[in-house]
């Protein structure tokens, strides 16, 4: 019997040291603690790393002290449901030592230790796999409000085409001095404010057309300087550290100024008692091993552009909303809520990432992150003063959908010399051509028509038409004209709303140039 008792002893020993190996080498947090008090019995090593305490420390610890103030309800909740045996499986939230907060999930198998009733929990950080999660969720949301609002726009743009159009068309033939013309005025001022709001959302919604070019961007901000420092005021201190290394992006210049300037004004706004705006450029190569940090982020070269200031910082559920339209934590009319949306959409429409650190109290550094490409910088283009805009008496076909629109356009042209003919839709413009003995010399249409697109109509004019050229007008952007927003080499498009001046101004330049020519058409 004393052996037979012996051998069980020893077999017991062995058993208890393999499973201690297995608690204390297990490469997730451990710990076991007591069914009544809640006291942490024992806690092994990659639980002693994830939380912060020391392992004497922890067994100071009840699972209360784990779980953060929000989550003291929840607890409770599940201690009166808890069953007195089996497995217990949940997602909760704890936090560190140091007060970080992390999702875990975490299974609790009853066992007696030391003599007490007491679980043994196992608690897997599935932080990353959460925040991919949500990230997932929060890029489908932005997408599907991006196409509502890029379809806002689209018809926002034709009714301002013609709000402003008629505006200008009232202006000139209304004389100085007539009381009139303020009201005028007026009207153009509201228009263009208008105007500016749904180039915003063509910009989250990344239905803009862009026009990149090599740029440098050490140049974009060295140029912005003196502006954004009247912007900031004398309160914000400005401090730029450009890397002579950064290299170059290829973006839409105007656009990239878009950028800056939003994040400028939206550093400006929180920092109301003053502080500190640093803007900064530096060369970032991303490896693969960085690829999974940077949350599915491509290994490649980068131009960072960070904007950081001192102000009065976000907590987690601002920035959770931070690049949605429309949401705003300034008071009512001192923002649209648009600015930061604007700057994800010209960002994610210009192939770069964006990404936001912030803490209440403690100030925003923004990142974005623009793939870095070979060559040299073009030179920016000098400023022109505008030229007179001249008519002509070419042969225009004009077809576009929005009967004010049409109107306006076909008005304009026809002011300034040009022969008219002008159709509703894609079927009634090939039957006009077709009826018409004479040549055409430009055609004119919008993008997206019911029934057949600007480029469709384009393609099958041009057997009979082959020296025609082609004017595109559009509220939002096409994936028939351009690709992922960049406007196709040599196509000539106009974008809604404009105003007569422009049109002319845009078919004398497409006439007397290469651009719109048949062959380069999309």
């Amino acid at each position: 019997m004393a052996i037979e008792r012996k051998r069980t002893e020893e077999q017991l020993h062995d058993s208890e040291r393999k499973y201690r190996l297995l608690f204390e080498t297990n490469p997730e947090p451990m710990f076991v603690y007591d069914f009544q008090t809640l006291r942490i019995l024992a806690v092994n090593g990659a639980a002693v790393a994830r939380y912060g305490y020391t392992e004497p420390e922890f067994l100071q610890l009840t699972l209360r002290d784990i779980r953060p103030p929000e989550e003291q309800g929840r607890l409770d909740e599940e201690l009166a449901r808890r069953p007195d045996d089996g497995a217990v499986r949940a997602g909760v939230r704890h936090w560190t030592k140091q007060g970080k907060r992390f999702d875990v999930d975490l299974v609790a198998r009853p066992l007696e230790f030391a003599g007490r009733r007491a679980r043994l929990v196992l608690a897997r950080d599935v932080s990353a796999q959460r925040q991919l999660e949500e990230q997932l969720r929060q890029s489908q949301k932005m997408e599907a409000v991006g196409q509502l609002a890029g379809g806002i726009a689209h018809d926002f743009n034709n009714l301002l085409t013609a709000i402003l159009g008629s505006t200008q068309l009232l202006l000139h033939n209304t004389p100085s001095g007539d009381p009139r013309r303020e009201d005028a005025e007026e009207i153009r001022h509201a228009g263009l404010r208008a105007a500016e709001l749904t180039r915003q959302l063509l910009a989250f919604s990344r239905r803009q057309v862009l026009a990149p070019k090599v740029l440098d961007v050490n140049s974009v901000v060295a140029h912005m300087d003196r502006m954004l420092r009247r912007l900031l005021g004398e309160d914000v201190e400005l401090a730029t550290s450009l890397d002579p290394a950064a290299g170059a992006v290829n973006a839409d210049p105007g656009q990239l100024e878009q950028v800056l300037l939003n994040l400028a004004v939206n550093a400006r706004d929180a920092m109301p008692g003053g502080g500190r705006l640093s803007i900064e450029t530096t060369r970032v190569t991303l490896h693969d091993e960085h690829v999974e940090r940077r949350h599915r982020m491509p290994a490649g070269d980068y131009v960072c552009l960070a904007v950081a200031d001192t102000g009065v910082g976000m907590d987690e559920t601002t920035q959770a909303h931070l690049f949605e339209p429309f949401f705003t934590t300034k008071e009512v009319g001192k923002g649209t809520g648009l600015g930061l949306a604007t700057v994800y959409g010209i960002v994610k429409q210009s192939g770069g990432y964006i990404w936001v650190y912030s803490e209440p109290a403690h100030g925003t550094t923004v990142k974005v992150y623009l793939p870095r490409v070979p060559g040299v910088a073009e030179a920016p283009a000098p400023a022109s003063e505008p030229q007179q805009v001249r008519g002509g008496d070419e042969t225009v076909l004009l077809v576009e959908d929005a009967a004010p629109v049409r109107t306006l356009a076909r008005r304009s042209l026809e002011a300034r010399g040009y022969r008219v003919l002008d159709a509703a839709d894609g079927p009634s413009a090939l039957e006009l051509s077709a009826r018409h003995a004479g040549g055409i010399d430009i055609l004119v249409t919008d993008v997206v028509m019911p029934g057949m697109s600007g480029r469709e109509l384009a393609e099958r004019l041009a057997p009979a038409r082959p020296s025609m050229k082609v004017l595109y007008t559009s509220g939002y952007t096409d994936d028939a004209m351009v690709r992922q927003g960049v406007l196709n080499a040599g196509v000539a498009f106009l974008q809604k709303p404009f105003v007569p001046d422009t049109l002319a101004r845009k078919v004398r330049e497409v006439l007397d140039g290469e651009q719109g020519a048949g062959s380069n058409r999309p």
